[in-house]
C-alpha cells in the first residue's frame, strides 16, 4: 500500500522507517545465501572469497565442484535417496493429511481441537524428542535403519503442513456444493473427485509441496534413523563437514536453495489461485 498524499510527517517517518526495518531484517536473513552461492563456484577449495574473486577475475570462479556431484557415487546414491524418500513420504503425507483436514472440516466433528493438537504436534514438539521417540519405537519393530522406516517418519513430520493448508483451503468451502452434487445423484466418491477435489487441490498441492521440502531438507530424525545406505543428501552434508571440508557441500546447499525458491514460488502461485477461485482478491 503506497503512503497517502495527506500523511502526516509522523506517519510518513513511520511509513519508511517501518518498511527499511523490514528490508534489513530480511537482508540478514538471507545473507548466508547470498554469501554460499557464489563460494560454490570458487575455483580453489576454501571457503573463503579469493583475492581473484573479489577482483571478479575469470579463472578464480569454476563448476568444479558442481560437477563433483555428478562424478561422487556418495553424493549420487544420497540424491537418490533423498528424492526416493521424499516422494513415497510425500504421498502418503498428502493422503493422511487430505484425509484428515476433510474429517476436521464437518461441524459434528467431535473433539476437534485435540484431533487438531495431535496432528500438528510434529511441528510443535521439539524434533530432537520426536527423533529419539522415534528411534526407541522402530529399533523395537525393526523399522530403525531401514527405507520403510525412514519414509513412516518423513510423513509424521510432513501431515502437519499438508493437514494445515488444506484446513484452510476448506475454511471458505461452501458446504451447498456437496448437498448440490449429492440431491442429483452424485456418489459420496463422485462428490469428492468432480466437487471437492477441485475446489482444494491448490490446498492439497500446497501440503504436499511443503511435505516434501521438510523431508528433502530433514537431518536430525536421520541422524537417529537411517543407516549408511539411507543416507540422504543433509545427512551426507552433516557428514562431509565432520570428515572433510570440500567446497561441494557449499554446491549442494546452492542446488538445494535453488529448488526450495522453485517449490516455494509455486506454492505462492497456487496460493494466489486458491484465492481466485474462492473470490479472494490477492
Amino acid at each position: 500500500m503506497s503512503l497517502p498524499p495527506y500523511a502526516s510527517p509522523l506517519e510518513r517517518a513511520w511509513y519508511y522507517s517501518f518498511r527499511t526495518a523490514c528490508a534489513l531484517i530480511f537482508l540478514f536473513l538471507i545473507s548466508p545465501i547470498l554469501v554460499i552461492i557464489p563460494l560454490s563456484f570458487n575455483a580453489e577449495p576454501y571457503f573463503t572469497f579469493t583475492e581473484g574473486m573479489i577482483a571478479l577475475d575469470a579463472e578464480a570462479y569454476s563448476i568444479r565442484w558442481y560437477q563433483d556431484i555428478v562424478g561422487n557415487e556418495q553424493w549420487i546414491h544420497s540424491m537418490e535417496n533423498s528424492i526416493i524418500v521424499g516422494i513415497a513420504s510425500t504421498i502418503l503425507a498428502t493422503v493422511l493429511g487430505t484425509t484428515a483436514a476433510l474429517g476436521l472440516s464437518r461441524p459434528n466433528m467431535p473433539y476437534k481441537g485435540l484431533a487438531m493438537g495431535v496432528l500438528i504436534s510434529p511441528m510443535i514438539v521439539p524434533l530432537i524428542i520426536t527423533a529419539a521417540g522415534m528411534f526407541f519405537f522402530y529399533s523395537k519393530v525393526g523399522l530403525a535403519q531401514t527405507y520403510l522406516g525412514l519414509i513412516l517418519a518423513h510423513t509424521a513430520l510432513g501431515t502437519p503442513f499438508v493437514v494445515i493448508t488444506v484446513t484452510a483451503t476448506l475454511t471458505g468451502f461452501d458446504q451447498s456444493l456437496i448437498r448440490a452434487s449429492q440431491s442429483l445423484g452424485a456418489t459420496p466418491t463422485r462428490t469428492f473427485f468432480k466437487v471437492i477435489m477441485p475446489l482444494i487441490l491448490p490446498g492439497v498441492i500446497s501440503g504436499a509441496l511443503f511435505a516434501f521440502v521438510t523431508s528433502f531438507d530433514e537431518v536430525v530424525v536421520v541422524l537417529f534413523l537411517a543407516g549408511f545406505e539411507q543416507r540422504t543428501i543433509p545427512r551426507q552434508m552433516w557428514a562431509g563437514i565432520r570428515e572433510q571440508i570440500s567446497p561441494t557441500i557449499l554446491a549442494v546447499a546452492t542446488v538445494l536453495i535453488t529448488i526450495s525458491i522453485m517449490l516455494l514460488t509455486t506454492v505462492e502461485l497456487l496460493r494466489r489461485r486458491s484465492d481466485r477461485l474462492r473470490g479472494i482478491k490477492s
